[in-house]
């Protein structure tokens, strides 16, 4: 009799940022990988950034969202539903502003900010990647940088 186990459901929402194909050259020709960027939070403040690379797509994602639960951060929100004050960032070359807004305002960011934003539970904020690059990997980390000024204390 076969035990088959059932997969519990994560209180986590999770949202697939970028998956690339990556290169390693090898002696007899080119080795590929998949790299894959995830993003997961709860939309109550809990919020984490995972990279991870594997064989086949379906296993680096597997391999990124458990490395974004390593790294989740919390952060305490204005009345649930945005940040206390205003914050610039920079991670890389990568560049945002967070700016905090009324309730009702929404959220308005784009790229892989909105994401970050949306699966951390900030309702009412504006946005803007101000710098060049519009790698979402850097994006989405330097919008964790700019959250992690706000972490709760636990």
């Amino acid at each position: 009799m076969r035990n088959i186990t059932q997969q519990k459901k994560s209180e986590f929402n999770e949202k697939v940022l970028d998956i690339r194909r990556v290169t390693r050259v090898v002696a007899g020709g080119k080795r590929f990988r998949f790299r894959a960027t995830v993003v997961i939070g709860d939309k109550n403040g809990r919020i984490g950034v995972g990279l991870a690379k594997g064989a086949d797509v379906a296993q680096s994602v597997e391999k990124a969202k458990r490395d974004a639960l390593k790294n989740l951060i919390t952060i305490k929100l204005k009345d649930n539903r945005t940040i206390p004050y205003e914050i610039d960032a920079k991670y890389s070359a990568a560049r945002v502003r967070l700016k905090p807004a009324k309730a009702g305002h929404g959220l308005i960011a784009g790229g892989a900010c909105r994401f970050v934003l949306e699966l951390a539970g900030i309702k009412d904020i504006s946005a803007k990647i101000l710098g060049r690059t519009s790698n979402k990997l850097t994006n989405a980390l330097t919008t964790i940088e700019a959250l992690k000024e706000f972490k709760a204390t636990q």
